[in-house]
């Protein structure tokens, strides 16, 4: 059966393929979205237990408008479909030698606990955010959701991005205006938000800070899951179909361009246009591994740099701590060396820093009455640089991170414990098909971005296209859901060249 070019097949319901495949069923093409899960979500799925609601990956919401923009294709607002709430502090930062910082957007309070740290780093820290501003508009407003398809089109930008010493990293930029160590942490941490390394990662990755200080930070009612629901539901009001427990197993091709898919369970698929939302590495080592043309591909990527994993405990508790902050940031007593370990040490780490998610301090609802909902994640080595044996050291990581956990923050935690569960970088890699276990796909370094990161189009087998955390811009849900937008553009700009050809 040959496939017809209005037809699209998007693979992986996480942010990336919900928000491509919203965009192409919203632009005219009947549009199918393969999930191998049980709902989608992909790294934002949804635990439930007893009475309790987990949110397995993301939980900060920091550009509403790119999600509006989505349901405004449609006729719909947002609202519709999902309630945001606003989080404040958007963090609270917290060091092994008692210091608290609440990371606030309110610039008066920002002033005065930064001058309490260190008064010099007032004016410092203005230039930062100005200078952060300035990444916004360039990494972000102008380029967040262009593709690079071509070396031209990054010779292009280039003049800006040296202007703005992209080439620097987050860290150095950050030391650069700020003295202050606990103060250089807390403004330069985001990058590992996604995936990056605040000593390697590209300086244009500063730009989260401006990003959140200009629209805040959010969390939907109900979790990051309802907001998948919603996004879901939308999908389907626009005519979408959505396929669940539908692993797929090869992308298939023909005559140089993809026909369709073909599922685990045998069934063929036919379309004219393919979208991955999967891993960059299974899309090409797995699903596309009997196609020739994706081997060169398959072994550029090989040879890339992969984010380093993460180590997830969910656990609800049998009472609440009204001291406790939406986010909390703890930093252990190392930074530079523990994330040079996390990023390139082959063992797991003595220490950690953590981050503490308690998202019933704005949702009382994720937890039953007089409870609260909690997960705390660890960045961790990935599997390609440390292949530990999670199913032993897992057991281990999570008693030290709980002891740590009420020993400094949650008095009592283990005896108000009511559930836990773990996910663990081998979790990572085979629920979720990452390479390596990387949490966040390709690590963002300069050289690993822009046009130097994966094409959203495939530029041997006409008809792919790639969205998600491993294509331009990267990881986070800004990052993925301005990839759809990029894929959607090009995806749509071969589609009026095919019929103007016709």
């Amino acid at each position: 059966m040959i496939s017809t070019p209005d037809k699209a097949i998007v693979i992986g319901a996480g942010f990336g393929g919900l928000a491509l495949a919203i965009r192409l069923q919203a632009a005219g093409y009947a549009t199918t979205l393969l999930e191998k899960r049980d709902k989608p979500g992909g790294r934002a799925y949804v635990y439930r237990d007893q009475g309790f609601t987990f949110d397995a990956g993301p939980t900060v919401i920091t550009d509403p408008g790119c999600l509006e923009e989505l349901f405004t294709l449609g006729g719909r607002r947002l609202a519709d479909y999902v309630q945001l709430l606003p989080v404040a502090p958007f963090y609270q930062l917290r060091w092994d030698d008692g210091t608290v910082f609440d990371y606030v957007n309110d610039q008066a309070e920002l002033d005065r606990q930064i001058a309490a740290l260190s008064p010099s780093d007032v004016e410092g820290y203005h230039r930062f955010l100005k200078y952060s501003e300035a990444l916004l508009e360039e990494g972000y407003v102008k380029l967040g959701h262009v593709p690079f398809a071509d070396f031209r089109s990054m010779v292009r930008v280039a003049p800006q991005l040296v202007r703005l010493q992209s080439y620097r990293s987050v860290y150095a930029k950050v030391a650069h205006y700020i003295k202050d160590e606990h103060l250089r942490q807390a403004f330069s941490f985001h990058s590992l938000l996604v995936g990056g390394n605040p000593f390697s990662a590209s300086a244009i990755y500063a730009l989260i800070h401006a990003l959140e200080r200009r629209w805040g930070v959010w969390f939907p009612k109900g979790g990051t899951g309802a907001l998948i629901a919603g996004l879901a539901r939308y999908f389907e009001d626009l005519g979408g179909k959505i396929r669940l427990n539908a692993p797929v197993a090869r992308i298939e091709t023909l005559g140089g361009r993809v026909s369709g898919v073909v599922t685990e369970d045998g069934r063929h698929l036919t379309a004219g246009i393919v979208a991955s939302n999967a891993d960059v590495m299974h899309t090409y080592g797995k699903l596309l591994g009997h196609e020739s043309r994706a081997a060169a591909t398959t072994r550029s990527l090989k040879r890339k740099s992969f984010s380093m994993s993460l180590f997830v405990t969910y656990f609800g508790l049998k009472r609440t701590h009204p001291a406790i902050k939406h986010h909390t940031v703890m930093f252990g007593q190392r930074y530079r060396a523990l994330i040079r370990e996390i990023f390139n040490g082959h063992h797991l780490p003595d220490d950690f820093s953590l981050y503490l998610h308690a998202p019933s301090v704005t949702d009382p609802d994720l937890a039953p009455p007089g409870c609260s909902t909690f997960y705390v994640l660890s960045p961790v080595p990935h599997l390609g640089n440390a292949p530990l044996d999670w199913t032993i050291e897992g057991p281990r990581y999570r008693d030290r991170i709980l002891h740590y956990l009420e020993e400094r923050l949650l008095p009592g935690l283990r005896q108000d414990l009511v559930t836990c569960r773990i996910f663990t970088p081998a979790d990572f890699r085979d629920e979720l098909n990452a390479h390596v276990g990387s949490a966040f796909s390709l690590e963002p370094t300069l050289t690993q971005s822009a046009y130097f990161r994966t094409h959203n189009a495939d530029k041997r087998i006409a008809g792919l296209y790639l969205v998600g955390a491993g294509t331009h811009p990267g990881a986070g849900i800004p990052g993925v859901v301005g990839s759809a937008k990029a894929t959607a553009g090009i995806i749509l700009a071969d589609g009026q060249a095919a019929r103007g050809a016709a």
